[in-house]
Formats: structure tokens, sequence, C-alpha cells
């Protein structure tokens, strides 16, 4: 026998048997009894709440939250739980994994490039997507009649479905007309005074989160500078505003 123990083969495999023996008993003596006599409780209810909350509120029950999949649901408002396994009310040991899965919201679209293109096309790219055509303002400018020259939103903004996306045309040149200053990373209230000396207001105003850049700096602008305007025309604006440390992205 101890010659056999001296073979490097047979001396493995009693090494694996001796450690699998090992391992039953210490399932059976020891894992099992604990896990059997382990102290059980509820699942809580944690679907509509923030998984933040959730997780809070699994721990303080002695579970472990572990968050899954993020789906898109408009019933739940972005960053909140839709679905928890095991579900609310069964019974589970302490310290049981609870799955949550969050809500990405509502669903969302990249405006396309409109600049350049004819309505009809632009039409086209935006239904394609599920976008609407807003409000089509005529702008004089040096490029061809019926052009589009600028959008209401930036190529790649993030949209919902059905939301409509305004655009300027081009009605070729006119002799007479106030030019658009160019507001791009000025400050809110630089860009209202330039606009004010010019005889032009501000439009609406879209506030974009950006972590690059001073709140209230200017993003971008509509209609684009350069383009010419009747005097009191409104110019929308898109404007950073700080990052809130709580959103889920």
């Amino acid at each position: 026998m101890k010659n056999n123990l001296k073979n490097p083969r047979i001396k493995k495999i009693v090494y694996y048997f001796a450690g699998l023996i090992g391992f039953i008993l210490i399932m059976n003596y020891v894992v099992m009894p604990w896990y059997v006599n382990s102290p059980e409780k509820p699942v809580p209810k944690v679907v509509g709440l923030k998984a933040s909350d959730a997780e809070n509120i699994l721990k303080d029950a002695d579970l472990s939250p572990i968050l899954g999949d993020t789906t898109y649901d408009e019933k739940y408002p972005r960053g909140s739980v839709i679905y928890q396994r095991p579900n609310a009310g069964d019974t589970v040991k302490v310290g049981r994994r609870i799955y949550l899965f969050i809500s990405g919201g509502e669903p969302s679209v990249p405006v396309p490039i409109l600049t350049g293109k004819s309505i009809r096309d632009a039409m086209f790219s935006l239904e394609r997507i599920g976008l609407n055509l807003g409000k089509v303002d005529s702008i004089s400018s040096n490029n061809p009649e019926d052009m589009i020259i600028s959008q209401q939103y930036s190529p790649g903004t993030p949209l919902k479905k059905g939301d409509y996306v305004g655009i300027s045309i081009s009605i070729g040149q006119i002799s007479s007309g106030i030019s658009i200053p160019n507001l791009i990373g000025k400050s809110f209230m630089d860009a209202e005074k330039i606009l004010a000396d010019s005889l032009l207001k501000v439009g609406k105003i879209n506030y974009q989160a950006s972590e690059s850049l001073l709140p209230n700096t200017v993003l971008d602008q509509y209609p684009s500078a350069g383009n010419k305007a009747v005097k009191g025309s409104n110019v929308d604006l898109f404007i950073t505003k700080s990052i809130n440390p709580n959103e889920v992205h």
C-alpha cells in the first residue's frame, strides 16, 4: 500500500476522494444544519420605490439587494424598481439575495441631423424614429431657398417619441434685417444683453446638464448666428444646468 501511495497518480486520486468526503461531511453536519435552522422572514415590497430606497429597506430587513438589468418602462419613473425576485411577501432565509430590476424610464430617441435637408426629407427622417416636425421658421440666409439651415435641437439630443422638432428654412438673401449674434459660450446674462442690444429677445430656454461647463452657459441657439431676423424676433437658447448628484443615469 505504501508503495502505491508513492505513485503520484494514485496519491492524487486518494487526495481527491479525501477532500470530497470532507466536503460532504462539512455540508451535512455544518452548512445544512445552519441553513435549515436560520431564521426566515417575508420579503418587503419595494416595487415602485427608488433603487436606493429599496436597497436600504432590504438591508434593514437583513436581506441582500442585487441590482439587475435596466429596462425601459413608461409606467415607472427612471431609477425606480419595476420588478423584484423573490416577490414581495415570499418567506426567505435571512441574508437571501433579492434581485431588483430598474426602470430606464420612457425610451428616448436621438434627434437626427436635419440641416441641409429639404422639409420633406426632414419629415421622413423624424417620422421614421417616432418624432414630429414642429414649427417651421423662414429666415434669410446665403443658403439655397427651402434648405433647412438650423434645427431646434442639436443632433443627438435625446427626446421622447412623439416630441416635435422645429426647424428654420432659408428664404434666400434679403438686403435688410438684423443679423443674429453668436451667443454660444456666453453666460445667460450676457446673451440676454447682447440680444437686447440687437433689438432681439430671448425665446424658449432649454436646460441641459453639463459636467464641463458652468451653469447658465449658452450651449446652442436657435436660429443660429449669422441668420437674418426682423426686429423683436425670438432666439431660443440651450442653457447648461448643474447636475443633480442624486439623478440616476
